[in-house]
């Protein structure tokens, strides 16, 4: 982890290796900052689980988390490491995705968790950060 956040930029090719395509929507979505359009995404009960918070239920929920907290970030996925994981329900499909987020003060390495339904909604996102303890701590503001 670093904290030149200006060292990173998201390019568009970073996104083509990502094939299914509701995630690739989330994440060009949420880098243009179209947060209305990220939400619409998720299922009418989807939950977006952020680090150190309560899951955020429903898609107006969502869009309202979003503007608030997520204005200036950029998520870089790293297409080459995600991976198919066995859901809890064949009715569903798991996809993991690494990658860091950039905001102005830092980037940290992150893991996105996808839960998707049959019609390619998302049910749940959990964003898990990949960093140690001292790197958390260094990110106290």
């Amino acid at each position: 982890m670093t904290n030149q956040a200006n060292s990173v930029s998201i390019s568009s090719t970073s996104l083509d290796g990502l094939t299914q395509p509701t995630i690739r929507a989330y994440f060009e979505a949420l880098n243009a900052g179209n947060f209305q359009a990220t939400a619409n995404l998720f299922a009418p009960e989807g939950q977006l689980l952020p680090p150190f918070e309560a899951p955020i239920v429903g898609r107006d929920a969502i869009f309202a988390y979003l503007e608030t907290e997520a204005r200036g970030m950029t998520a870089m996925p790293q297409a080459e490491a995600q991976e198919i994981r066995e859901p809890a329900s064949s009715d569903e499909i798991g996809i993991d995705v690494a990658g860091k987020v950039q905001t102005a003060l830092f980037i940290v390495n992150v893991r996105w968790q996808f839960l998707l339904n049959f019609q390619s909604e998302i049910l749940s996102v959990k964003i898990k950060l990949l960093a140690s303890l001292q790197d958390l701590l260094n990110l106290k503001r």
